[in-house]
Parts: structure tokens; C-alpha cells; sequence
């Protein structure tokens, strides 16, 4: 017997203890299982039912491509139903879907807030995703009530607030984005007015001094100072040619005071000579000024062909020692000899005339071309100011370009929004009408049931055997006692004891059939009726 308790294995025997232990209590462990599990799954049964309905809301996405029209919205879909759902759930309207619907009208004892809770803690939203970091594709609504109807109904509501709500959302904020950009558009008309005011009073102020006009300010300086040297040229020649009447003038008058011959010619050939000389040089000095046909040229032409004739005359006169006669023609010298310096005297009076014009044409050359010098002069510190204000100018027409372009995109968007063809959110399914409550499942909880149970047998058992004085097992008595056991008396077994085991044995199996039995037709039960 010693050898045998050795040869067995630890595992054995705690298998072995745990069989006898099932075979001691199993009535502690059947009843407590069946118990806890009737009562759970009874439980469900006592609960207030509550149904739920759901529908899916499809995201549609604008059927206009963004390449033709670009939406003014957020494009944030998350950010956007948060803020929907807040609206949606808050105090005001979930009041008038309670009052539409009638909903808690059994409980009058309960105030709005406590309502409004109560409603709140029956809706539930799940967005769904084709990824976990894909966009949203649609979402569900969920709401749960004691009334498969009601439930019904306030989906649909929820789900009429969702779509409407969205589409008022998304149109505001369409509406306001364009109304911003119109207000920023007129800031930037007013700024741009302002700037094109400055630009021109400025070219207003400096009309031909601009630095786009240097180009013509160099051409006349330079036309201005080509007139300037003609001027000059000419009151040269004028200068001179009044040096020379004065000249020819006073040796006129040299010629009246020197003595002459009765007929009015002088008589000193040599004061003739001299004279013809000074004339000749004259004629060569304003043959390089004039033409051959100029007045001044012909009249002094003219009078060297007197003097030389006045000087044959005297010349013929001292060869042939004629001195007494008179020539007929004497009356007709001293008027020509008067008529001449009278014709020079009126020249001499033009020409100072044309050389007071010509040097108030300077002056006044002079003063322009000063004023055009001045104009090249400031032209870069004109050109920096011009660049200055052309700079914000410039930028203030990019700006108003700029928001101009965006209002007209935007309103564009915002017509798009009004005529619902951006994102918008489609039902694809109507509110469900459930047909089975939604809570208690029965069928789970008669698996809690029979969790429970388990766990309310397994204690009543590990408390009996703790309780339990007796001895069961051959091995602790063999270690209970101080000498080793030798022999074994057999168990007696009388006819009557036969019987009252395969009656027990019955009795144990009808049991657990009874309780195993009950589960599954409780489980059945439940998974037909919900």
C-alpha cells in the first residue's frame, strides 16, 4: 500500500482530490449555479425594455470639382460635426424635440433639465472611416427609448437636424467668409484711392521733372542749347554788323569835313585812298558773315563804287588841271552823299532793335535751358520719392488685386453652397423601426447568469470544504499516522448499499441534467425572444 501512494504523481492526486471533491458537493455546486443564473437571467426579464433605432448618414462630397470652384469652408468635417452636435444636443433644441414628440409626458415629476439628460444619455453618434486616419465618410445616429416608435421618431428628427443644420453651417460660414473678404476689399479700395491720390498729386506737382520724362528734358535742353548758340551767333553778327554802320557812319562824316572841290569830292587823294581802303576792309570782314545779296553787303558795294569813282574824278581832275569847272552833276552828289547816311542811320536803328530781341531771347533761352538743368538735376531725388510712393502703390494694387479675385472665387462658393452642390450630408438609411429591444439582451445576460452562477457554486463548495473537519483522503491519513501502513481492510458492501449508490448515482445525473438542461432551454428562450 506504501509503494502505491509513492508510485502516484502529485498531478494525480490533486485531480483526483478535485474529482472526489465534485463527487462530495455537487448538489452545493448544481444549486448555487442554478439559482444565481435564474436570478440574473429573471433579472433581464424584470428590466424596463428600450429600443433602439439608427440610420446612416452618407458625407457627400461637392459635385462641382474643386479646379473649377473653391470651397470657402472649413474643410475640417470632425471639427464641424463637433460643433453640429453641440447645437444639435444642446438644451434648447432637444426641448422642442420633447415637447414635438411628447416624450417623458408619464414622468411629470421630472424637470426639463432632467429631461434633456435623459435624452442626451439616449443619442449616440459613431463616425465611420475607411481607415483609421482616413477622412469620414458618413456617420450613424443612434438613439434608444422605451417605445420601438419613439425611437423611431426621434431618430428621425436628430437626423432631419443633422442634414439641415450642416447645410445652415456650412452657408453662414460661406456667407461670412464673403462678407470678410468684401469688407477687407473695400479697406484695400479706400487704401488703393488714397495711394492713386498721392501719386498724382505728386506728378501734379513736379509736371516735367518725372524721371519718365528725363528722356524728353535731355532732347529739349539739348534742342535749347542749339538755339541758345544760334542766338548767340546771330547777336554776334549784329554786334557787328552795328560796329560796322557806326564805322561806315562816322567816316561819312570824316568824308563831309575833309576839303573838297566845288562839286563836293574831296580833294585829298590820299583821305580817299584811305577811305577806299577802310570800306574795302569792311567788305571783306562782312563778306564772311553775309551773302553777296544782303543789304548791308549791296550798300557797301555801292559805296565802294562811289569812292573809286571819287577818287578817278580827283585823279582826272589833278591830270588834266581843270580846276575851275564845275560838273553838272554836283546837286546830285550832295543829295546822294545825304540820301546814304540816312539809309545807314535807319539800319543802324533796325539793327540795335534785333540786338535787344536777340539778347532777351537769350536771357530767356537761358532761364529755360536753367530750368530744364534744374529738372535733370532733381530728377533721382524725384525718382526716389516717385519710387516710394509707385512702391505702395504697387503693392496696394496687388493687395486689392488679390482680394478682389478671392471675393469673386468666394462668392462663387457661397452660390454653390445656397444651390447645395458642396459637401452635404445625404441619408442613406431611413430610421430603422427595431423590432426587438435593443436592452436587456436576454441571451447575455443569461451567460452573465451563468458565469455568476459558476462563481456562487465554486464559493459555496470552497467554503463547505472549508468548514469540513472530515478526512478524505487516504494520503493525509497516512501522514497522520506514525507507523507505515502494512494492510488494508476492504470495504463491506451489502445489497442494499449497491442499490442506494446507482440511486445516488441517478439522483446526480438527473440533477445536472435538470440544471443544464434549464440553462439551454433558458438560453433558447432568449435568443428566439430577444
Amino acid at each position: 500500500m506504501e509503494e502505491t501512494f509513492e508510485e502516484q504523481r502529485p498531478e494525480d492526486l490533486g485531480l483526483e482530490r478535485y474529482l472526489q471533491v465534485i463527487r462530495r458537493r455537487y448538489i452545493l455546486f448544481l444549486i448555487p449555479l442554478l439559482l444565481g443564473w435564474l436570478v440574473v437571467w429573471g433579472v433581464s426579464w424584470v428590466l424596463p425594455v428600450r429600443y433602439k433605432s439608427s440610420t446612416v448618414i452618407l458625407v457627400e462630397q461637392p459635385t462641382m470639382p474643386k479646379n473649377y470652384v473653391q470651397p470657402n469652408v472649413s474643410e475640417d468635417l470632425q471639427a464641424r460635426m463637433a460643433s453640429i452636435q453641440q447645437q444639435i444636443l444642446s438644451r434648447t433644441r432637444l426641448l422642442l424635440i420633447i415637447d414635438k414628440l411628447h416624450l417623458y409626458g408619464g414622468s411629470p415629476e421630472k424637470t426639463a433639465d432632467q429631461k434633456v439628460d435623459l435624452m442626451r444619455k439616449g443619442i449616440e453618434i459613431e463616425l465611420v472611416r475607411a481607415a483609421e486616419a482616413a477622412p469620414i465618410t458618413a456617420f450613424k445616429i443612434y438613439y434608444s427609448a422605451h417605445d420601438a416608435h419613439t425611437a423611431q421618431q426621434v431618430t428621425s428628427e436628430l437626423t432631419d437636424l443633422f442634414i439641415n443644420e450642416n447645410l445652415k453651417v456650412r452657408q453662414q460660414q460661406s456667407q461670412d467668409t464673403t462678407t470678410f473678404i468684401a469688407n477687407q476689399l473695400e479697406n484695400a479700395r479706400t487704401t488703393l484711392a488714397e495711394q492713386e491720390a498721392k501719386v498724382r498729386e505728386f506728378e501734379g506737382a513736379h509736371v516735367g521733372a518725372l524721371p519718365a520724362q528725363q528722356a524728353t528734358n535731355l532732347q529739349i535742353l539739348s534742342g535749347l542749347q542749339s538755339e541758345l548758340q544760334n542766338e548767340q551767333g546771330s547777336l554776334n553778327s549784329a554786334r557787328q554788323q552795328t560796329v560796322y554802320l557806326q564805322t561806315l557812319i562816322e567816316q561819312y562824316r570824316s568824308l563831309r569835313g575833309v576839303p573838297r572841290a566845288a562839286d563836293g569830292s574831296p580833294t585829298d587823294l590820299a583821305a580817299i585812298d584811305s577811305e577806299l581802303t577802310g570800306l574795302r576792309s569792311k567788305l571783306t570782314n562782312l563778306t564772311t558773315h553775309y551773302t553777296d545779296q544782303h543789304p548791308a553787303v549791296e550798300a557797301l558795294k555801292a559805296q565802294i563804287a562811289r569812292t573809286e569813282k571819287m577818287r578817278d574824278d580827283v585823279v582826272t581832275r589833278s591830270t588834266a588841271g581843270n580846276s575851275g569847272k564845275q560838273p553838272s552833276g554836283s546837286g546830285a552828289a550832295d543829295a546822294s552823299q545825304g540820301a546814304i547816311p540816312l539809309q545807314l542811320q535807319s539800319q543802324l536803328k533796325a539793327n540795335q532793335a534785333e540786338i535787344i530781341n536777340r539778347e532777351r531771347g537769350i536771357a530767356d533761352l537761358k532761364a529755360r535751358i536753367s530750368d530744364y538743368q534744374s529738372r535733370l538735376n532733381e530728377e533721382p531725388t524725384r525718382e526716389q520719392q516717385l519710387a516710394d510712393l509707385t512702391r505702395g502703390y504697387e503693392q496696394s494694387k496687388a493687395n486689392f488685386d488679390e482680394l478682389l479675385k478671392k471675393k469673386n472665387d468666394s462668392e462663387m462658393a457661397t452660390s454653390m453652397e445656397q444651390m447645395q452642390q458642396g459637401e452635404r450630408f445625404t441619408m442613406l438609411d431611413p430610421p430603422s423601426l427595431p423590432a426587438k429591444p435593443d436592452f436587456p439582451n436576454h441571451l447575455n445576460f443569461c451567460g452573465i447568469g451563468v458565469g455568476v452562477g459558476l462563481i456562487l457554486g465554486l464559493a459555496v463548495v470552497a467554503a463547505s470544504e472549508a468548514i469540513d473537519d472530515r478526512i478524505y483522503d487516504e494520503a493525509k491519513i497516512t501522514e497522520m499516522l506514525a507507523a507505515p501502513v502494512i494492510g488494508e481492510i476492504p470495504e463491506v458492501v451489502q445489497p442494499g448499499d449497491e442499490r442506494k449508490s446507482k440511486n445516488q448515482l441517478v439522483w446526480k445525473w438527473a440533477m445536472t441534467g435538470i440544471v443544464l438542461v434549464a440553462i439551454l432551454a433558458g438560453s433558447a428562450f432568449s435568443f428566439l425572444h430577444g
